[in-house]
């Protein structure tokens, strides 16, 4: 889904500057080779932060994590590699009429230039101040949901948005026997501490109906059944205890395991990777956007509103998952990978916007480009989020708790991205700012025209 969604964000972009080519260009070959020559370094720079940030999933604990990020980085290089090699092809083969039943003519006024994102921009350019102020605190508040969000693992029969045989099953189990039953908590150790072990597992609270040790090559092996549901908060607390217990015993060089222990390490698994790959992308989201860019300002203020994007995702789907959905939490991977798909999503919508953004200041100033910009990409990007939404919308049809949370978290969350984030408090930005985002780069010395001067506005152009 990550492939079929960035591939599609990079066909959008190239096709719409195709099409404005094609306005300016009675040869299709020389528009398609302005449209590429201006696209392409946009798309590979996006696609290039979304395969390190993949790749940044390497240094993960988790070897499901880890694994998958190459997958997906291999996925996303060979969709661009398609839409930059093959796309361009086959849409100069076709010719026009490929765009029916508007097909743009030498000529004709661009489209976008009247548009609703031009008229949007003409007005966040009277008072961009308080447009990104009111916007920024709507999404603070929105992102104080993240408090109610409770990642901290699913039960099995909280798992499932149907009723299957096995979630009954378990239920008739606890009904009859012991809570941890069906999934006892194992511990080896060396021979020589058999008595010791069994006398700490028997002594941990928490644990019932422990077996006698079973002696064979130096170790020791034995079974203790857990008094609470072997997925649940209360028997992840009974393992920590029963650790605590065996370890301390001098020479046994004791571990424990068991279908708790090892959910309890996936979780905590889970949760070192978080706080270090998140950090990492970022890193890299941050200097792919300065080399891009070419300034400093520009990428920690996108990098900001990545992060405030994700978390009002994030708080947003959390309320709506404890108040509509009714879920009974999430899984402690839930944030990282709604992070991993939102971060590298929305980073192609800035490099996207940024980089035409990038172009037209260096014709008309900051502010004017901003409009410009605004105007050439915002029906992209949010046509690229309406697609990528469904996509993801799409995980909601199926049976599985965690599924559903990712799909309805990246789905609200593209939207969010493209429509308010992207379009709306980046522009603002960027009419507030105005030429002081480039800075270092030389382009924050081009004084901005004032906007609303027509004949300053012409005089700049023209100069």
């Amino acid at each position: 889904m990550l492939v079929f969604g960035a591939g599609t964000d990079y066909a959008l972009l190239l096709t719409a500057r195709y099409r404005e080519e094609l306005r300016r260009h009675a040869d299709r070959h020389q528009a398609m080779a302005v449209a590429l020559g201006r696209a392409t370094p946009a798309i590979i720079a996006s696609a290039a932060t979304v395969i390190l940030s993949l790749l940044t999933l390497l240094v993960a604990e988790l070897n499901s994590t880890k694994s998958l990020g190459p997958v997906m980085a291999i996925g996303v290089a060979v969709g661009l590699l398609a839409m930059i090699t093959l796309l361009p092809a086959l849409l100069v083969i076709f010719g026009r009429w490929v765009f029916w039943p508007r097909r743009p003519e030498l000529g004709s006024a661009e489209p976008t230039e009247h548009g609703l994102w031009a008229r949007i921009g003409q007005r966040m350019a009277r008072r961009p101040r308080l447009v990104w102020m009111v916007t920024a605190v709507v999404l603070g508040v929105m992102a104080l949901g993240v408090t109610q969000l409770e990642a901290n693992g699913l039960q099995s029969k909280d798992s499932f948005r149907t009723d299957p045989e096995a979630v009954t099953g378990e239920a008739v189990l606890a009904r009859h026997f012991a809570a941890g039953e069906g999934n006892p908590v194992q511990v080896i150790g060396n021979a020589e501490a058999a008595p010791q072990l069994q006398a700490a597992v028997s002594g941990t609270p928490g644990v019932t109906a422990v077996t006698p040790p079973v002696v064979k090559d130096g170790y020791a092996y034995l079974e203790g059944t857990l008094t609470s549901a072997a997925d649940s908060q209360a028997g992840y607390a009974t393992v920590d205890r029963l650790r605590d217990s065996v370890h301390a015993i001098p020479g046994a060089e004791a571990k424990v395991g068991g279908g708790s222990a090892v959910n309890l390490d996936i979780q905590r698994a889970t949760r070192h990777d978080t706080n270090l790959v998140v950090p990492l992308v970022l890193l890299v989201v941050l200097v792919i956007l300065a080399l891009v860019l070419r300034a400093i300002v520009a990428p920690l203020l996108l990098v900001a509103t990545v992060v405030l994007s994700f978390a009002a995702a994030l708080g947003v789907s959390a309320l709506v998952f404890d108040h509509v959905f009714d879920f009974a939490g999430a899984d402690p991977s839930f944030p990282l990978w709604t992070f991993v798909f939102l971060v590298a999503l929305g980073t192609d919508y800035n490099i996207f916007l940024m980089t035409r953004v990038h172009e037209e200041s260096k014709r008309y100033g900051t502010r004017r480009g901003a409009l410009v910009g605004l105007a050439a990409t915002g029906g992209v990007i949010t046509s690229a989020g309406i697609v990528l939404a469904g996509t993801f919308a799409a995980l909601g049809t199926l049976p599985l708790v965690f599924i559903t949370e990712i799909g309805f978290a990246v789905a609200f969350g593209v939207l969010l991205d493209t429509f308010v984030v992207r379009s709306v408090l980046v522009t603002a930005l960027n009419l507030d700012v105005g030429r002081w985002i480039w800075w270092p780069s030389r382009l924050h010395r081009k004084h901005d025209v004032a906007l609303g001067e027509p004949e300053a506005e012409a005089a700049e152009i023209r100069r």
